[in-house]
């Protein structure tokens, strides 16, 4: 059993930034992958980027290389997402979530998903 829980999100403008914090318990948590994905109305989820506890570098979509950064640490049990230069399509719902590969986290098919954290960035 692993719980998530996320924390960071509110209203910033373009241009700004944001650092979210998922903290993670249980006693399975090193043995998985996390992830970081976000979902808009009306869209699909859409994955963001993963890091594992054990090593190996973290890995971006697309959409957000250069700008987000996943960090860790395993000390505490908490995953960052360090949010920059926003956009206004980067408003969404963002999640935290772990599975056992780095392959099923990038495919969204995640055993443990957080409740979410509200992002909002403004024009």
């Amino acid at each position: 059993q692993v719980q998530l829980v996320e924390s960071g999100g509110g209203l910033v403008q373009a241009g700004g930034s944001l650092r979210l914090s998922c903290a993670a318990s249980g006693r399975t948590v090193s043995m998985y992958f996390m992830g970081w994905f976000r979902q808009a109305p009306g869209k699909e989820r859409e994955f963001v980027g993963t890091v594992s506890w054990s090593g190996g570098q973290p890995a971006y979509a697309d959409s957000v290389k250069g700008r987000f950064t996943i960090s860790r640490d395993n000390a505490k049990n908490t995953v960052y997402l360090q949010m920059n230069s926003l956009k206004p399509e980067d408003t969404a719902v963002y999640y935290c979530a772990a599975d056992l590969t780095v392959r099923t986290v990038v495919a969204g098919a995640c055993r443990y998903w957080g409740q979410g954290t509200q992002v909002t960035v403004s024009s």
